[in-house]
């Protein structure tokens, strides 16, 4: 059998999707995903199973048992709390549910040794969930350039990301550069005690993070490589990471 990679769903409480679309109904609550991740899942060769937001999270833990791995979606801003901090003006809007909900599944993930992906958001889960910090908005924190390309193309690269060779994702990529898209205002700050980081974008911004002495595959990417599958070096990223998983 295909390895089963649990897949993070977005939660929208405020049926934010449903009305800009046209085809919502006032007071329905969502949970919806970007076709991409499944496409990429299963290309790579795996069965990608939607996870829902659930009242009581601890009820998915015998699905969760059953996974061979675990991909954490993109979506809204995580909320500062989680990281001991304050939201400034520039956070973008929180779904604390979905933090709740995304938090829980990645936790379970790393303590029972399951093959763990994160990707924009997903990178950002992994870091608060182990401790780590996140900057609410690059540019007015950080003082970084722009990382939220949100007018080009979803597939479309805007900047280059330096690999450490020392590195899992350099072993993926074969290269010690990768050219990305980016969706992202907010990124890794302190990335704890328990990651390291394995790569950076030209103006510093933490783009990837590991595991340190990781005994299964736990990678966290801060740009959407499920957006540009159809190129063979990001769909090596889900290639590796279903390999993984169908070796647990």
């Amino acid at each position: 059998m295909k390895p089963v990679i649990g897949v993070t769903c977005n939660y929208d409480p405020q049926d934010g999707l449903g009305l800009q679309s046209g085809v919502g109904i006032a007071g329905q609550d969502w949970l919806y995903l970007a076709g991409d991740y499944v496409y990429a899942v299963e290309k790579a060769g795996g069965i990608p199973v939607l996870l829902p937001r659930l009242k009581a999270m601890q009820e998915l833990d015998p699905l969760l048992a059953k996974l061979d791995g675990v991909l954490v979606t993109g979506g809204h801003d995580v909320d500062p709390k989680n990281y001991g901090t304050r939201m400034i003006g520039q956070c973008g809007r929180i779904i604390p549910e979905r933090d709740k909900m995304d938090l829980y599944i990645t936790r379970y993930a790393l303590a029972n040794k399951k093959p763990f992906l994160g990707i924009c958001r997903g990178i950002q889960i992994l870091t608060t969930a182990l401790g780590g910090t996140l900057y609410q908005d690059l540019e007015s924190e950080g003082g970084y350039l722009k990382h939220f390309m949100g007018n080009s193309p979803r597939e479309y690269s805007v900047h280059k990301n330096l690999v450490e060779k020392d590195s899992l994702l350099y072993t993926i990529l074969c290269n010690d550069s990768v050219e990305v898209n980016s969706y992202h205002h907010q990124a890794v700050k302190n990335p704890g005690t328990k990651l390291k980081v394995t790569a950076r974008s030209e103006d510093g911004v933490i783009e990837a993070v590991e595991l340190k002495d990781a005994e299964v595959f736990t990678l966290g990417v801060q740009w959407h490589p499920e957006m540009m599958f159809t190129t063979q070096e990001q769909q090596n990223i889900f290639k590796a990471f279903v390999t993984a998983a169908a070796n647990q």
